[in-house]
């Protein structure tokens, strides 16, 4: 049996993701907290040694490390069997999880860490917000005609796309304007073993 130990941030809904598709495959692993509000240079040199740019989520298998999320995603798709989607899906999974990291995962974190952590220009704040409301559009049109973003069922595509809007609140969105990803979020809340990020990434005993 491998061993996986999974270094993350309660704040980070790219961690969020990899924990949860751990959690929902029913993959025995280790979770490390890593406070991000440490300095670099003072953050656990495990971790630092794990995250080839001192970044979460690094997952680390068998002693062998691997970054960024969404990679790490396919990985457990691929090697793992993880909500890896029907039979002849696996395009339509890597094609969402590229689109999440170069739209709602990266328009709707930088939106909340501006309202909630570091404000930045108005400007900026106003371009996020009209990506992420572009973003959510994309995400209503295709859940108003299936229950999933594939059509076989909950996939990781649906993990990744959702990792940050559980934290909608926090970046002043309402989601009542996007009916059908509220009623899709609400599918995936209904998961056997599925927490919320405030619960699920809380540090451990320990760490």
């Amino acid at each position: 049996m491998s061993s996986l130990i999974l270094y993350g941030n309660r704040l980070s809904g790219h961690s969020y993701k990899i924990r949860l598709a751990l959690v929902l495959g029913n993959i025995a692993h280790q979770y490390r907290h890593v406070a991000l509000s440490t300095p670099r240079a003072q953050r656990p040199a495990d971790f630092r040694a794990a995250s080839r740019w001192d970044e979460v989520p690094a997952l680390v298998v068998d002693g062998v490390a691997m970054v960024q999320s969404n990679a790490i995603l396919q990985w457990l798709a691929e090697s793992q069997g993880v909500l890896a989607g029907q039979p002849g899906e696996r395009q339509a999974l890597r094609e969402w999880l590229s689109w999440e990291s170069n739209r709602i995962g990266l328009s709707l974190p930088n939106l909340r860490y501006a309202r909630r952590f570091e404000p930045q220009p108005a400007a900026v704040e106003a371009w996020l917000e009209q990506r992420c409301r572009a973003d959510l559009d994309v995400l209503d049109a295709q859940l108003a005609t299936q229950d999933y973003l594939l059509a076989g069922g909950l996939s990781l595509a649906d993990l990744s796309a959702s990792a940050y809007l559980w934290w909608a609140a926090d970046a002043g969105i309402d989601l009542q304007a996007w009916p059908q990803v509220g009623a899709w979020l609400a599918r995936i809340a209904a998961q056997p073993g599925w927490q919320h990020p405030d619960a699920l990434m809380a540090p451990e005993r320990g760490h």
